[in-house]
């Protein structure tokens, strides 16, 4: 029995950790737009990554840890890891909907699961997780493959980049706007994730 108080915790890191996932993805989807189709499929080197290949890690990844999530192994049988690193997409079409295939999958299982859900154990390549550690490895692992995506995009971009976070020599004026509001409880992501209202 899961007390109250337990409870809460869970439900504030689950929705902690699904809008941290989702900043991440608008993180992404704001680097690849800044592309041309061309740099999508760059590689600096034959050993490195392009961004499309990334992507297609980054889903394969989430699609094996998140389908059944609660109750089969997180690598799963039909996983070919390797060939997730195969430069093989040729269309920014095939980018994006192999991109919104995985976080679909993820956000499905995050937005299901219930507080009991959290005693429950669950392997990933038969090793034992519980749940809040499986989202914390997951967490940790995308957030650095958004990185590697950010930097290429910044490296490739024909036009001025358009900052994720505080741009460039904006940083007093971004803390004076902020200190000049009262203390408020909020997620940090929750400005970025904000959409404009319909006019």
């Amino acid at each position: 029995m899961i007390k109250k108080t337990d409870e809460s915790i869970m439900q504030n890191f689950l929705e902690s950790s699904i809008a941290l996932f989702r900043y991440y993805k608008m993180l992404g989807e704001k680097a690849i737009a800044q592309v041309s189709d061309t740099a999508l499929f760059w590689q600096s080197n034959e050993d490195s990554n392009s961004i499309a290949t990334i992507v297609k890690h980054l889903s394969g990844n989430m699609l094996s840890r998140w389908t059944d999530f609660l109750a089969t192994d997180g690598e799963k049988e039909s996983r070919d890891r390797d060939i997730e690193f195969e430069n093989d997409i040729i269309t920014r079409k095939e980018v994006l909907e192999i991109w919104e295939r995985g976080w679909s999958c993820l956000f499905s299982a995050l937005e299901n699961l219930k507080p009991n859900d959290f005693n429950k154990i669950i392997y990933i390549r038969n090793q034992g997780h519980t749940v809040l550690e499986a989202i914390n490895r997951q967490s940790a692992h995308y957030p650095y493959h958004i990185g590697q995506i950010v930097f290429i995009a910044k490296m490739k971009s024909e036009k001025e980049w358009q900052s994720l976070s505080v741009a460039r020599n904006q940083s007093k004026n971004y803390n004076s706007e902020k200190f000049s509001q009262p203390k408020n409880r909020g997620h940090f992501t929750d400005d970025s994730l904000k959409t404009k209202p319909e006019k």
